[in-house]
């Protein structure tokens, strides 16, 4: 490389020194901020948010059921006519489940992007296996947690919601539906229904704590109080979602 100096109709040519630093390349930009790490962990702490929202709604609507059909059925007929008169019947709820559906794909294809990314950075593993917190359950959590999760919900919707696989059929009432969707003689629905809400919470918890820690709100002083937090809502939602089923097999909503 050489400097080219004209005075006149001389030209000169002087050469840079030998040890002068090399102009640094300029770093090549891909994509936008969704593709990058963070914009992904972003993606999930807002849809992992709006889920929860959800099912803490879903776990308030549910705990109706111990006040008597009459309660829970008018729960289930406000959800189709919110937002009456002024939009048509069942409108606002078609918006939320459409939102619910997009924010489960976006989820899901965050938490997948990130884990591929993960593993193009690491090609070689360790020769010896670590044991730690994000080698043990909670991958196994996430991972296969995850289409658990996704299977429940397709046959939840089935059974309660559209009654297909339920007994009552899909003319009865949303609370006959739910007695008979959990009713004794079904017992491998509940213990499915169960083992999924485990894993809901197990999920949950970790997801929180995840979120925690990219947020850069764990630290010394606050990692206790936000792991409660995480391990306490996580329990909260366990607990409510389980209090029907149960409640069902043992004839106390009937």
């Amino acid at each position: 490389m050489t400097a080219t100096i004209e005075r006149g109709s001389a030209t000169a040519s002087v050469k840079p020194p030998a040890d002068a630093p090399a102009k640094p390349a300029r770093p090549r930009r891909r994509g936008g901020f969704l593709s990058s790490s963070n914009g992904k962990k972003a993606v999930m702490a807002v849809t992992g948010a709006v889920m929860v929202l959800f099912l803490v709604g879903h776990m308030a609507g549910n705990l109706k059921s111990f006040f008597g059909a009459e309660s829970f059925n008018s729960y289930a007929a406000f959800l189709r006519t919110m937002g009456e008169p002024i939009l048509p019947h069942r409108t606002l709820l078609t918006i939320v489940e459409i939102g619910l559906v997009v924010a489960v794909g976006l989820h899901m294809w965050s938490a997948i992007s990130l884990a591929r990314r993960a593993r193009k950075a690491r090609p070689v593993r360790y020769a010896a296996r670590r044991k730690s917190r994000a080698n043990g359950y909670a991958v196994h959590t996430m991972r296969y947690g995850g289409v658990v999760i996704v299977l429940f919900v397709v046959y939840h919707l089935l059974d309660l919601t559209f009654g297909v696989a339920n007994p009552a059929g899909g003319g009865s009432t949303p609370y006959e539906r739910l007695v008979e969707g959990f009713a004794p003689s079904r017992w491998w629905v509940t213990l499915f229904y169960v083992l999924a809400v485990v894993m809901v919470g197990l999920h949950l918890r970790h997801g929180l704590w995840s979120a925690f820690q990219t947020l850069g709100l764990a630290g010394r002083r606050s990692y206790r109080s936000l792991r409660a937090a995480a391990t306490g809502l996580s329990a909260l939602l366990v607990v409510g979602f389980l209090a029907v089923p149960v409640a069902v097999v043992l004839g106390v909503i009937k």
